[in-house]
């Protein structure tokens, strides 16, 4: 039988490493939607080789957050409000999957690993801090998504947890009233530990037909 050779995988590649800073340059704006990326600058800044950064860069494109376009080069998405509706629908219902989960004997364990972000986000608003709230607001999702204990669904939802953060562009968030937007995590999280599953379901539906809503105002005006 023959042996087939593998490096070593005990540490994050050069490739991996790069992804990250891209994905979080993209989600905080740094990289603007449209922007296109230039392989030669951007070696330069992290000071690699062209090869992995490109493998980066690929690993985006497959994600969904850059485009290749034939003979111009790659961009960073741009988001139309039939991407936004697009994106809480996918997020309704893969978040709607992880709360099934949660539904089904890990109430007790989501309630406990949502408790950071809120307190997270509760001190942001009373400091008035948008984006320490949005930051907090993204945490929440992520770790209502991993209580479900699916690797799959958190893999799922980091793209577009990355794509939210996106559609808010500069406005970072679109509640005038920071502590509103606390207070509607805080009542999904009591409603995960002890409200009946339908309750659950439906603040959940609500929280992310909101979103849409806000989203919509917001680039209407």
């Amino acid at each position: 039988m023959s042996v087939v050779d593998f490096e070593p995988v005990n540490r994050q590649s050069t490739a991996e490493r790069i992804a990250d800073r891209l994905r979080e340059a993209i989600m905080r704006g740094s990289l603007a939607p449209g922007t296109q990326l230039g392989e030669a600058d951007l070696a330069a800044q992290f000071a690699v080789s062209r090869g992995p950064l490109r493998e980066a860069m690929q690993r985006l494109v497959s994600e969904g957050l850059l485009h290749s376009i034939r003979h111009r080069g790659i961009f960073v998405i741009e988001l139309t409000l039939d991407d936004i509706i697009d994106i809480y629908r996918a997020r309704t219902a893969l978040e709607g999957g992880a709360l099934e989960l949660i539904l089904d004997g890990r109430r007790t364990l989501a309630y406990k690993a949502l408790e950071p972000s809120i307190e997270d986000m509760l001190a942001y608003a009373e400091k008035g801090d948008a984006v320490g709230v949005s930051d907090a607001d993204q945490a929440f999702h992520q770790a209502l998504v991993e209580s479900a204990a699916s690797p799959r669904l958190v893999r799922a939802a980091r793209t577009l947890l990355i794509e939210t953060r996106m559609c808010l562009g500069a406005l970072q968030t679109t509640y005038p009233d920071l502590l509103e937007q606390a207070r509607e995590h805080i009542d999904l999280r009591e409603a995960i530990a002890t409200a009946p599953p339908a309750r659950a379901r439906a603040l959940l539906i609500e929280h992310m037909d909101d979103a849409v809503h806000r989203l919509r105002h917001q680039i209407g005006s």
